[in-house]
């Protein structure tokens, strides 16, 4: 198969995230120990309605605190929510020389507040992509079809000639229905073998 292009995904893959960061400092502000905050947001739907665009960011905010009983402002909301991220995985070096022979794509369930947190807080990711395909710009998380075939759409090639890798496996296989090359991540290792054994060089 001769490849065009490579679709990351964005969150345990290209950045580490870990949610307890963001409950823990929650944890202080409400009247709720940590490990509650995210069986009382489960129920809401509010998380999914911002990562689909369908809900602004202030009102999100506003619709949170309620449920949580904060008495937080907006800013201060966006920082302890984007908290939640640690170390870059995917050394930059391999995204620059994949960028210099592939179309590079990045494909993920993510929101306004976090996205531009990791627009800023590391600057050296971005300019590696050709196309940023984000669930709430495009109005559907995965495993939906139709950010898949954004994603395709924006590689500028075929399916067949994509690369995708996501630490989801559930994503990866809706990948794979859609008739991409998918693999689940599980380490940089693991991800460098897996190009090499598709001859996709960087």
């Amino acid at each position: 198969m001769d490849y065009k292009a490579v679709i990351f995904d964005l969150g345990r893959v290209l950045v580490d995230f870990d949610f307890k960061r963001g409950y823990r400092q929650l944890e202080g502000l409400c009247p709720y120990p940590a490990p509650e905050i995210p069986k009382r947001l489960a129920g809401t739907g509010l998380v999914q309605a911002l990562e689909t665009g369908e809900i602004q960011p202030r009102k999100f905010v506003s619709e949170i605190a309620a449920v949580l009983s904060l008495d937080i402002d907006y800013d201060r909301f966006c920082e302890i929510w984007s908290c939640i991220f640690t170390d870059t995985l995917v050394p930059e070096a391999m995204l620059e020389g994949l960028r210099r022979r592939y179309r590079l794509v990045l494909m993920s369930n993510t929101n306004a507040i976090h996205f531009e947190m990791l627009r800023e807080h590391y600057p050296r990711i971005w300019p590696h992509f050709d196309a940023l395909v984000l669930s709430y710009e495009v109005g559907a998380m995965k495993p939906r079809p139709e950010i898949y075939q954004t994603a395709v759409d924006r590689a500028m090639c075929s399916p067949e000639e994509c690369f995708y890798t996501d630490d989801i496996a559930e994503y990866v296989e809706a990948g794979r229905r859609m008739g991409i090359d998918a693999v689940q991540f599980r380490s940089v290792a693991q991800l460098e073998g897996e190009l090499k054994q598709r001859a996709i060089s960087w």
